[in-house]
């Protein structure tokens, strides 16, 4: 009886977490999330390698991040204002078509290269990229709210992102390799039209609004609905602070595989593929701890990234780093949509996109502060020092969060009378 009892629950846990895929249309926008993730992935690599090789200056490459990762974050916020008013079965066919349009112009400059072009394209398709995103997570936030499937469907929307991220450089890495650079920014396009196609037949997109405000009135209301909500301040302060934590390593994790860890290049791939492991694994652990408690899994995964850190700042072999690599990815893979579900589960639905959006800008222009402040440690001190100063921060923030939550716990508690 026990072991059928439990067989039965597992069945129903299951069945709940794959629901969200018969709410339509929450199958495609997941499925043109994904798209969207890998092609930007994909495009990491390819416009690096493109960039370096043709001015082989490392200035050159900064910039290509500046312009495809932190500009964006400043531009996006007001084109997602613009647009989340309007009619998403138009809207978002029509930025992928935009996406596909601008890599097939990167194509043609990989073979005429001109590095003001390459970084011009790049502020446009990140700006594309990022207002998509948003536009589709609010969607999706929208109609699985009304089925209460909401951290199921963001589960399911995580599993197809860590697996976009690790997969997506892996493929971008092999079709730079195999077929040179401007096929691959071709194959690239292909998969944006791919997902313009997928959404465009897409049943229950919200269809917009009949009377569109001015959309720096919508910006501004977005911004003061962040601003005003402590939750939302809270979460979205949090979040900047643990991001610039989490990138202060990325500039230096060759050089501390190299000199720390007194490995090569494969060992330096092994570490990066053991965080990518873990980034699944964290994924999918992810509903399991969000079902119990969605708080549980924000500190918790926040916590197991900072412990990972200060682990790996103190040990010298590859295995243990590896290791630990595969807790701190573990936490990654929980931590991001943990945030994202609870700024969603506080926001209106008239806010969604514009929140966030707030939160996607948010997400890339903290990495540029972090690898300033990370390169500087580690030119002062040693790659482990700032994997110490890192994972020291990151313990930091979370016991304030542990601390908050306490105080917020007790002050709701109603007081017995004696």
């Amino acid at each position: 009886m026990f072991e059928t009892t439990g067989r039965g629950a597992r069945v129903r846990r299951i069945r709940r977490s794959v629901a969200p895929l018969r709410v339509r249309p929450f199958a495609r926008l997941a499925s043109t999330y994904t798209v969207n993730e890998t092609g930007d992935s994909i495009a990491v690599v390819a416009l690096a390698v493109l960039v370096y090789d043709a001015t082989q200056s490392a200035l050159a490459t900064t910039a290509l991040f500046v312009a495809t990762k932190f500009l964006p974050a400043f531009t996006a916020p007001a084109l997602t204002a613009r647009l989340d008013q309007l009619d998403l079965r138009k809207v978002l066919p029509a930025l992928y078509l935009a996406e596909a349009g601008v890599f097939a112009l990167l194509a043609v400059l990989a073979e005429s290269f001109s590095l003001p072009a390459v970084l011009g394209l790049g502020v446009v398709d990140g700006t594309i990229a990022l207002t998509g995103r948003a536009l589709s997570r609010s969607a999706a936030a929208v109609v699985l709210s009304e089925h209460g499937l909401l951290r199921e469907g963001n589960g399911i929307i995580n599993v197809g992102f860590a697996v976009a991220s690790v997969g997506g450089a892996a493929l971008g890495g092999f079709l730079v390799a195999q077929v040179g650079v401007s096929t691959a920014l071709l194959f690239d396009a292909g998969s944006f039209l791919i997902a313009a196609l997928l959404i465009a037949g897409a049943r229950g997109l919200p269809r917009g609004e009949a009377d569109p405000e001015p959309f720096w009135q919508r910006l501004r209301g977005g911004l003061g609905h962040a601003g005003r909500d402590a939750r939302i301040r809270l979460l979205l302060g949090g979040q900047g602070i643990a991001l610039i934590c989490f990138t202060l390593v990325l500039p230096v994790e060759v050089v501390y595989a190299k000199e720390t860890l007194g490995t090569g290049d494969a060992g330096y791939g092994i570490l990066l593929a053991a965080w990518g492991a873990g980034i699944v694994v964290g994924s999918a652990l992810y509903l399991t701890i969000a079902r119990r408690s969605l708080v549980l899994a924000l500190l918790g995964s926040t916590g197991a990234v900072g412990l990972a850190y200060v682990g790996m700042a103190a040990v010298d072999e590859l295995w243990a780093a590896c290791a630990l690599s595969v807790l701190g990815g573990a936490g990654n893979g929980v931590q991001w949509v943990s945030v994202v579900t609870a700024l969603q589960e506080n926001t209106p639905a008239d806010l969604q996109a514009r929140v966030t959006g707030l939160l996607e800008s948010l997400a890339a222009a903290a990495p540029g502060v972090g690898f300033v402040i990370g390169g500087a440690l580690a030119s002062i001190f040693s790659p482990p020092v700032t994997f110490a100063v890192a994972g020291a921060g990151v313990l930091a923030l979370t016991a304030f969060g542990s601390v908050v939550v306490l105080r917020q716990r007790a002050a709701s508690t109603p007081t017995v009378a004696r």
